[in-house]
């Protein structure tokens, strides 16, 4: 029996490389295959909490601008994609009868006891509703250390421990976490399961993100430590064919898997 199927409650996270095509402009074909999947689940009786990224290309895209590169350009980009972003998750979960809630966060929010606990009645609340989250971070009003996560793969990893999650999925333009960087060596062998995030792990890591998003390797493996020292097992897996989250429904064994601490 696979750990999905005795998962009720699942955060999946996608990445701006997926949900956008080279252009910038938004993935529709693969944002639908992910919804059409993310869908199926919700009809199988989990509950699934979706981290988006892909705000600011969403932006960029709608109104024909360059990439921004001032924080005030790109605090506009986000705000413009973010409305982008939610008409579209929401015109394609509502054919297949979801119902979908926005949630914008900062870390203030969640480094504060009372709103975080705020914030963790709000996801209680629509989840026992049948809705599904779609979360980003705010990056509008978001600029500093105190306010940023530093990305949605770290944010995805305290959305997990808020949700208490029965497991974290991180959807990436990459097939797993590999002994070297994939990138420079052509030798490097994918990881495929992780029960000690040891230094020299991190230090293989590799570096940032793609162009249109700010992750990276090492963001990944900041929120396989923050997910796993909360229980909470992490996957990451290549989602720019969202039918792999099937296979590992079904069992097979898929990308890297993080185990979570006792």
């Amino acid at each position: 029996m696979s750990m999905l199927e005795n998962s009720r409650r699942i955060v999946v996270k996608v990445g701006t490389s997926t949900l956008t095509h080279a252009t910038g402009a938004l993935h529709i074909r693969r944002i639908g295959a992910l919804v059409r999947v993310l869908s199926d689940f919700k009809n199988a009786g989990k509950e699934i909490v979706l981290v988006s990224s892909g705000a600011v290309s969403a932006g960029v895209a709608k109104v024909g601008a360059a990439r921004p590169s001032t924080i005030a350009e790109k605090q506009a980009m986000a705000a413009i994609g973010q409305s982008e972003l939610m008409r579209l998750y929401d015109q394609l979960f509502s054919l297949y009868g979801h119902t979908v809630a926005q949630i914008l966060l900062t870390r203030d929010v969640l480094d504060n006891p009372v709103r975080r606990d705020l914030a963790e009645n709000t996801f209680e609340s629509l989840l026992s509703r049948g809705c599904i989250p779609i979360v980003n971070e705010n990056d509008p009003v978001s600029t500093d250390e105190l306010t940023k996560f530093g990305g949605n793969d770290i944010l995805s990893a305290y959305v997990a421990r808020v949700c208490h999650a029965d497991v974290l999925i991180n959807l990436s333009g990459v097939d797993g976490l590999y002994d070297k960087d994939p990138g420079k060596h052509p030798d490097a062998t994918l990881i495929d399961r992780v029960d000690d995030l040891s230094e020299a792990l991190m230090a293989a890591a590799g570096g940032a993100g793609t162009e249109r998003g700010t992750g990276g390797m090492e963001a990944k493996l900041r929120a396989a430590t923050l997910s796993t020292e909360a229980g909470i097992p992490m996957f990451i897996m290549n989602g720019h064919d969202p039918d792999i989250l099937y296979r590992l429904l079904d069992g097979e064994h898929v990308g890297t898997y993080f185990t979570a601490k006792e």
